[in-house]
């Protein structure tokens, strides 16, 4: 019997919303049938950051590992899905259902994900938040935000308390139409070497 999936993967596209100062994504065909060509073949521009992506280490950490040098094992298997809507400020360990042997953790903050407007008012995760989530033995954290920390973070702290406890980071899921529970994840960050992040096509299956 095969099991229901959720595509929680952004679409990379002209005009998608970037990181104010960010490079914009943009999309050229360089070979076009049309014009003779066997084959339509595209360039991209676009940020490491771009839709929905796995920090590297390297983001927030000089000597972090690079995004091809991660371990896939941390973005794949059974994770939690937790609905943060009607959370204020930041998310706090009292905003958090109680955890069972989740080793990932997934939190949805918007009604509606913003595919076609930046917007700077999304809940960051307290790093006390992420270090309780550590504590639990949760291997990553995940947010349809873009990112962790709040916009104007000069401290990072969420990340470095990721650092902290060598954690995962996955950014701008959409978890629009994704009921709060448990799933099966698979979000492979792209082998950048150097890279400071992975653009992933992202998805949850249901659970067998």
């Amino acid at each position: 019997m095969s099991r229901r999936i959720w595509d929680i993967s952004q679409v990379l596209r002209p005009g998608l919303p970037v990181w104010p100062g960010d490079t914009d994504f943009a999309f050229d065909r360089t070979w076009r049938m049309d014009e003779g060509s066997p084959v339509n073949v595209g360039k991209m521009a676009m940020s490491t950051h771009s839709g929905t992506h796995a920090d590297a280490p390297l983001h927030y950490d000089a000597d972090g590992l690079d995004a091809a040098s991660m371990d896939l094992a941390p973005f794949i298997g059974t994770c939690l899905v937790v609905d943060a809507r009607g959370v204020s400020g930041e998310i706090d360990v009292a905003d958090l259902p109680h955890i069972e042997s989740a080793d990932r953790v997934l939190f949805r903050q918007w009604d509606a994900f913003p595919h076609d407007e930046w917007r700077s008012d999304w809940l960051p995760i307290a790093p006390e938040t992420v270090e309780w989530l550590a504590l639990q033995g949760v291997k990553l954290v995940g947010t349809d935000a873009p990112s962790v920390d709040p916009q104007d973070s000069k401290t990072m702290d969420a990340h470095r308390m990721v650092a902290k406890h060598d954690m995962r980071i996955l950014e701008g899921l959409v978890l629009d139409d994704v009921p709060e529970g448990r799933y099966e994840l698979i979000a492979l960050p792209l082998k950048v070497g150097g890279g400071d992040a992975g653009l992933c096509r992202a998805i949850l299956r249901e659970l067998p």
